[in-house]
Formats: C-alpha cells, sequence, structure tokens
C-alpha cells in the first residue's frame, strides 16, 4: 500500500516496518490521554458542543469548508448524479458550511448568542430552519451524514442541514439497509474528525455499495496513522495522497497531558512537532483518495491549500 506524498514521493514506504506498532500504541494512548468530550457530542441540540469548542479555538470545520467547496467544484458531486456523506458528522457542521453562506466563527456567535441560550430545543430548531433558508447557497449538494450520536444527527436532520441522516456505528453493527440504499449515490466521504476510530468495517460496506467511483477527503490528526484505512481504501482502486506540508490547526491542548502525548505521538510516526504541536495545538493533516486518474486531472495541491 502507498500512501503518496503531494509532490509523488512515496512518503509512507521507509516507515512502513514499525507503523504498525505506532498505530497500536498511538490508538491506545490517544483514548487514554485525550479529552473525550463524551457529554457534548450528543446533546439533543449543539449549544452546548459550540460552548465547549469555542474556547479551545476549535477550527477543523472552518479548514474544511474550503477544501470541501474546491473538491465540488471539480464536478465530482455534479448536480442530480451525487451526495456527500459526512462520516462522524456530529450536528451536521461541515453540511452547515458547505452549503450555506456562513462561517465557523458565525456558527459559533449564533450557538453562544444569550438569544440561542433561552430557548428550548423546540425554539431553537424553529429559528434554525429558519436561519439555514435564509443563508442557502443556490450551489448546494446533497449531504447524508451519518454518525453514532443519533440525537445530534436527526437534530442536522430536522433543522435541513442533512438530506439523509444515519445514527449508527459501523464499526460496532454493520449499516442499516437505509444507508446502503443512501450510499449508491455517494461520491465524495469527507471525514474531519473522528479517523483514528474508524477502520475498514466503516468503509467497505459504503464502498461496496456506491454505484461509481467515490472520492475519500479526511482530515486526520497527525497523532495517529491513516494507513489502516488508506489500504482498504486502495482495495477499491483508490489511490491516496497526503497533501504536504500543509497542516491544520484543531484545537488548544485542554492541559500538559494532552501536548505531552501529542508531541510524542507525532514524535513516533516520523514526523515534526516543532511549531505546531510543540506551540500548543492539535494539527492535522490532508488525506485525499481517489482513481489514479483523477490525481492527474486535479493534483492534490490544488485542492488542499492553507486557508
Amino acid at each position: 500500500m502507498t500512501v503518496r506524498a503531494s509532490d509523488g514521493a512515496d512518503s509512507d514506504h521507509e516507515k512502513r516496518a514499525g507503523a504498525e506498532a505506532v498505530d497500536e500504541v498511538a490508538a491506545a494512548g490517544a483514548q487514554e490521554v485525550m479529552t473525550p468530550f463524551d457529554e457534548i457530542y450528543d446533546r439533543p441540540d449543539p449549544r452546548a458542543f459550540f460552548g465547549a469548542f469555542r474556547p479551545l479555538g476549535y477550527r477543523t470545520p472552518h479548514h474544511a469548508q474550503q477544501i470541501h467547496r474546491r473538491l465540488i467544484a471539480t464536478g465530482v458531486c455534479a448536480a442530480g448524479a451525487g451526495a456527500v456523506l459526512d462520516i462522524c458528522c456530529s450536528y451536521g457542521i461541515n453540511a452547515a458550511l458547505l452549503n450555506h453562506d456562513l462561517t465557523l466563527d458565525e456558527l459559533y456567535d449564533h450557538y453562544t448568542s444569550p438569544r440561542a441560550s433561552a430557548m428550548t430545543t423546540v425554539e431553537l430548531a424553529s429559528w434554525d430552519r429558519e436561519f439555514y433558508r435564509s443563508r442557502r447557497r443556490p450551489d448546494a449538494v446533497p449531504v447524508f451524514g451519518l454518525d453514532a450520536a443519533s440525537n445530534a444527527v436527526a437534530y442536522a436532520r430536522e433543522v435541513g442541514l442533512l438530506d439523509e441522516a444515519f445514527g449508527e456505528n459501523l464499526e460496532l453493527a454493520p449499516p442499516s439497509a437505509a444507508l446502503l440504499r443512501a450510499a449508491r449515490r455517494v461520491r465524495l466521504i469527507t471525514v474531519t474528525g473522528g479517523a483514528s476510530f474508524l477502520s475498514s468495517r466503516t468503509f467497505r460496506p459504503l464502498l461496496e455499495s456506491a454505484e461509481a467511483p467515490v472520492w475519500v477527503a479526511s482530515l486526520v490528526l497527525r497523532t495517529g496513522s491513516y494507513r489502516p484505512i488508506a489500504e482498504c481504501l486502495e482495495s477499491f482502486g483508490l489511490v491516496t495522497e497526503k497533501a504536504v506540508p500543509h497542516t491544520f490547526v484543531q484545537r488548544r491542548f485542554t492541559g500538559p497531558k494532552e501536548r505531552h502525548f501529542a508531541v510524542e505521538a507525532v514524535t513516533a510516526t516520523g514526523e515534526d512537532p516543532r511549531g505546531k504541536e510543540t506551540d500548543g495545538h492539535f494539527h492535522t493533516a490532508a488525506h485525499l483518495s481517489r482513481p489514479a486518474r483523477d490525481t492527474l486531472s486535479y493534483p492534490v495541491n490544488s485542492l488542499v491549500r492553507a486557508s
């Protein structure tokens, strides 16, 4: 399996001897050390999510917004011919930023405002339906959402962010018939959080159901390896490229334990944490998987740039 760097070099080849051990250690360390935030991921509405992550400067959806729009502009999801599937979609934030004239900072302002804080979930959902409807872009594309947090995806569906919503965990159980039917239309899969918890168990049934070649765009924490997922995607004829030298700030560390873990884990993968994790933030790297012919038509660094 080859994960190509954006300059065409085989960036993974020289490191493969110790890669499997690094994968296992990093995954175990992440679960033990990283702040889980479990209490905010499956609330009836997104207010606690935005309230918790704003002080930490969580920026991944901001970076993903322009990347996803560039991918859509290639025609990968031509009108009426395809859909986006956002895995680990949470409250539909990527869909909100892709299909609406909004910024991440505006979403932070919206959900942490005194007006939002005073509402019930029912009142907030009603407000949100109009909020998103009034900002809908004319070039909006269908977005399906998949997340184990069933309350979160249900809210995103209710307010119009997701065209289809699936509260399922494919790491633990096979996909529903409804999800497999929806997967037939999928032409772009996006992942901006949770890649370290995913495996071929999630990707394989989705790609087997798709009726046309699928692109997969993932922003992955530098503390772990994307190699197992890239190997699965390769079995479907997809070439994975890692956009270098770009990295993207995820969020500030919650404390010195996270910082120590991140610096050690990134170093163990063979990457350099200086100026990134050493400066107090988790960083992600962008991986784009596509059929080989598409890597020539649309060079990865023309699609993935610092924002």
